[in-house]
């Protein structure tokens, strides 16, 4: 055999190799990958010929599977459309499983997890049709309307732990979208329900509760700078502090005044918990700098900043800036700079002290059941970090408690109840309208129910928004939701 040949033959075998090895890796490394994939017809044909899970709240479905005469047998419904839009998502033949449980939770509820082997098996066996695992979830119904009505028609988010457990209670984000449109077997009118969704500026898709572009916490984080004070051993709910009008930023010529260029005690002075209750962005802004960038990033971490949660949806991490300067940290001990967080860690923080220190990491389905409702997994709760000492959880829920008793956050007061919690307003660019917080947890020495709410642009009310107008008469709904009042 001459050269020539022995090249052309080496090159024929060599491209046999790869083709035997390129065809091996799909069927068999890559074939999970593929199938999974929203854009597989094939994967989404095989998943309709079987009845997918439904998802449960309080014994109720919010997603189910209803047969119909045409190709796909089965159809996907939301009967409450789109109250838990965000916690459900969207099943579509188009685009697959999004958003949501729908997503988070695909191979439970379409039956392919390996938590489901064996039921598979008893399946084959039996002749029993095959179908997806049913999902009872945490959220309270109640609470969860109470949360939907009350932020009404403002762009936001509301979301409800139990403090003890982080059983999530209810999930809110505003504004929504109706996934039955995404479900239909009406390929035309989906597309049209796609495009449309997507070219909303309000972005009706994005769980403003856990993901999205997260918010600057304002004066809630005064709880993590008050904590980091706290912890330090270098202050109590007593110790003075500076509170004049404004703050004189260091190496600069800026200011970081109180609101209303309020002063906040008797020559400038006043003691931690009066700043606290009265939201002294002066004071807060010097126990920033005196305790410095580290501390404040360390304690945030502690009550879950910079973390990567599931619930089982990805939660986008809360952020507190590396290499603050002492501006900065003046800024961000008052929740503004570039501290970023989302709903769920508030709540996460304000659960935190309820729980005495103890942050539980929050979650969103109770039980998965099989077909017939047997249970085949059940959560536990788990413990996320220790926050506080529980003798600092004390204390901040005693200064909590001044907020809503005599301080900003008097509209959150519940008529024998007493209810402990913070104000916040964050500014969040220039000639924008503030975006409105209240967290807070009742009852304060047997805590229930911890909630946080953030309302966009100031709501209804605009540039005269603050927490304590806005936001917290909703924390209140919510919380007499949580408390069968």
């Amino acid at each position: 055999m001459n050269a020539p040949i022995r090249r052309l033959a080496f090159v024929v075998a060599a491209m046999f190799c790869v083709l035997l090895l390129s065809t091996t890796w799909i069927q068999f490394v890559q074939a999970k990958d593929l199938a999974d994939r929203p854009g597989n017809r094939r994967t989404l044909l095989a998943s309709y010929s079987k009845e997918r899970g439904a998802i449960l709240v309080d014994g109720k479905p919010v997603a189910q599977s209803l047969p119909t005469k045409d190709q796909l047998k089965w159809i996907r419904a939301y009967p409450q459309g789109k109250e838990y839009s965000h916690v459900t998502g969207y099943y579509s033949f188009t685009y697959g499983a999004g958003g949501g449980l729908e997503s988070a939770e695909n191979e439970l509820l379409s039956g392919q997890s390996d938590k489901l082997f064996y039921r598979r098996i008893v399946d084959v066996i039996t002749g029993k049709p095959p179908q997806g695992a049913t999902l009872e979830l945490t959220i309270d119904a109640k609470v969860q309307q109470a949360a939907e009505e009350a932020l009404g028609d403002q762009r936001g988010a509301v979301v409800a732990l139990d403090p003890t457990t982080g059983a999530i209670l209810a999930m809110v984000s505003k504004p929504q979208y109706d996934p039955n449109a995404l479900a239909s077997h009406n390929l035309t009118k989906v597309s049209e329900a796609w495009k449309s969704l997507n070219a909303d500026k309000g972005r009706p898709m994005i769980n403003r509760a856990i993901a999205g572009d997260l918010y600057p916490p304002g004066s809630t984080f005064k709880l993590v700078t008050a904590a980091a004070a706290l912890s330090s051993g270098k202050y109590s709910p007593s110790s003075v502090v500076p509170g004049p009008r404004e703050l004189d930023l260091p190496d600069t010529s800026a200011t970081l005044p109180n609101f209303g260029h309020e002063i906040c005690g008797p020559n400038g002075r006043t003691t931690l918990r009066h700043a606290l209750e009265m939201s002294c962005n002066s004071s807060f802004g010097w126990l920033g700098l005196q305790l410095g960038p580290d501390a404040l990033r360390s304690q945030a971490d502690k009550f879950g900043f910079g973390q990567t949660l599931h619930v089982p949806m990805r939660v986008t991490p809360s952020v507190v800036p590396d290499e603050l300067n002492k501006p900065q940290t003046a800024q961000a001990a008052v929740g503004q700079y570039d501290v970023r967080v989302t709903p769920l860690q508030v709540a996460m923080v304000t659960a935190g002290i309820a729980n005495g220190g103890t942050v539980m990491s929050p979650y969103l389905v109770k039980d998965v059941r099989s077909s017939d409702l047997d249970v085949i997994d059940t959560a536990h709760p788990q413990q996320l970090s220790e926050a506080v000492r529980p003798g600092v959880a004390d204390q901040l829920t005693s200064m909590m408690e001044d907020v809503v008793n005599s301080g900003t956050g008097r509209n959150a007061q519940i008529p024998g109840v007493q209810v402990a919690g913070k104000t916040g307003t964050a500014e969040h660019g220039e000639g924008l309208a503030a975006h409105v917080w209240f967290t807070g947890f009742a009852p304060a020495k047997n805590p229930k129910i911890a909630v946080a709410v953030v309302v966009e642009d100031g709501g209804t009310l605009r540039s005269e928004a603050t927490g304590s107008t806005v936001s917290a008469p909703i924390a209140k709904k919510v919380m007499e939701a949580g408390l069968g009042r």
